[in-house]
């Protein structure tokens, strides 16, 4: 049961703190994770702990009336606490670009912040529908998705960014293997032969994937330059900075689509 009037949230999970903000209540929001770094105001606000281990105890100091979950085992150990405590537990794990958008819906019927977050989502899905008019009648390149590099991991058919790909004007060599982030064999890599490499930059998280994975490096991206550097919090995120991702992604990808 949601409280009727909610000034007080805490938030677990990035993505989701930049959403508040994105809706207009991020002025409500009195604690979040060490990883909640955006926008720069999410900063100077209270720390519960990492985002799969938060302190409950911190989390009740802080009277929340509300905290908002990316997946429901986040707080499966803490939702009795909480409920004792009369905390609302609110869970949404947003899959890809249309999923966020219809968080930010949510998220605005429920701070009460309707109209503020009908423009932000506006105005997010103008840029998204941007990229899909530069990007018609353009043949798609074909994009390997180092997510790392040692041992090799990807995206597979369950991942949100394999979607965000095709929006860009990809395709990705690993869509159809099974699970989000996949292990993928050397061989399979050396067989891949992508036309395109994207390497997140490891964002604020530090996790940096500088480095093109041995079976790649002879690959026809690595051999044609073709091996793009993106900031992973615009891709790990799925919050409104998805969007931010999508347009890099286009922009390494064709921009002969963007002169």
């Amino acid at each position: 049961m949601l409280p009727v009037r909610i000034e007080r949230i805490v938030s677990l999970a990035p993505n989701l703190t930049e959403i508040v903000y994105a809706v207009g209540a991020g002025d409500r929001l009195v604690g979040n994770t060490d990883y909640c770094d955006y926008p720069a105001e999410a900063k100077q606000l209270a720390k519960i702990g990492d985002t799969m281990h938060p302190s409950v105890e911190r989390i009740i100091a802080l009277k929340p009336q509300i905290v908002l979950v990316s997946t429901a085992s986040q707080l499966e150990a803490f939702t009795k606490q909480l409920g004792q405590q009369s905390i609302a537990v609110y869970v949404t794990n947003p899959g890809g670009l249309e999923e966020m958008f219809s968080s930010m819906t949510a998220f605005g019927e429920m701070f009460e912040t309707s109209a503020e977050a009908a423009r932000a989502t506006g105005d997010l899905r103008k840029r998204s529908d941007a990229i899909a008019t530069a990007l018609r009648g353009v043949p798609p390149v074909s994009v390997f998705y180092q997510v790392a590099g040692e041992p090799l991991y990807t995206i597979g058919r369950e991942a949100y960014l394999t979607d965000l790909v095709k929006r860009a004007g990809g395709i990705s060599v690993t869509a159809d293997v099974p699970d989000a982030f996949p292990r993928y064999s050397d061989e399979a890599a050396l067989s891949a032969k992508p036309e395109a490499i994207i390497l997140p930059t490891g964002g604020s998280m530090g996790n940096a994937n500088s480095a093109v994975a041995s079976p790649l490096r002879d690959s026809p991206a690595v051999r044609n330059n073709r091996v793009y550097k993106i900031n992973d919090d615009f891709l790990s995120r799925p919050g409104p900075r998805l969007v931010d991702g999508l347009e890099a992604l286009a922009h390494a990808l064709h921009p002969e689509a963007f002169k």
